[in-house]
């Protein structure tokens, strides 16, 4: 029962807040250069159930400026490529239908150039009984390149949890083995101090009755 509570508190850390099935999950922010490199970008609708249609943008800034560039452009099933840096290195890797809820794209190639700051932008109109909602949302994803990867600090972290827990859990097995030895050896020498007090007592009944045919 312990170890299934316990089972169910880890498991509870890792749970993230979702609707419908969406679940918005951070982008990474860590790319290699010469390799890809997936900017996520997801925002869930809040009625699942409710029809909708988005399109998305991407806008670049480039570390030490102040200007966003418009680098990319997804309407379903349109994807268009806005900034020479960029061409050829896009692609699309979000929802495949209108109804997009996903809006990741991949770079290919990553080069040091591709530090800075990305903006992910939901252009999205719900589809209401009464009238249609326009709405915008907006995300921002800080990308560093470096030239050799690095572990990912939720990995280390989860590493080290998984280590605690191990130990923990020996450690509270070492304890139970304890306890059920101390507890096992206390009820048998009780049993073994129950069969002395009765031999002694059995001892001195058949005194008694040795002393007693003498006298006759």
């Amino acid at each position: 029962m312990i170890c299934h509570l316990s089972l169910l508190v880890v498991l509870s850390l890792f749970v993230s807040q979702c609707h419908g099935g969406c679940a918005e999950v951070d982008s990474l922010t860590e790319a290699v250069a010469g390799e890809g490199f997936l900017l996520g970008c997801i925002s869930c609708k809040r009625r699942e159930e409710v029809l909708a249609r988005a399109t998305i943008d991407w806008h670049f800034k480039p570390l030490g400026e102040e200007e966003f560039r418009h680098i990319f452009h997804y309407n379903h099933p349109s994807a268009e490529i806005l900034h020479e840096d960029f061409s050829d290195r896009l692609q699309w890797q979000g929802t495949q239908n209108s109804d997009i809820q996903t809006g990741a794209i991949y770079i290919h190639k990553v080069t040091f150039n591709d530090t800075g700051t990305y903006r992910c932008t939901f252009h999205r109109t719900l589809f209401l009984p009464q009238v249609n909602e326009h709405v915008t949302i907006e995300k921002e994803v800080e990308l560093s390149v470096v030239a050799v990867a690095n572990p990912e600090l939720t990995a280390v972290i989860s590493e080290i949890m998984m280590y605690v827990l191990i130990v923990v859990l020996q450690l509270w097995l070492i304890v139970v083995l304890v306890y059920c030895y101390k507890k096992i050896s206390d009820e048998h020498e009780a049993r073994e101090a129950r069969k002395a007090l009765k031999a002694q007592a059995e001892l001195l009944e058949s005194k008694d009755n040795c002393d007693g045919v003498q006298l006759e």
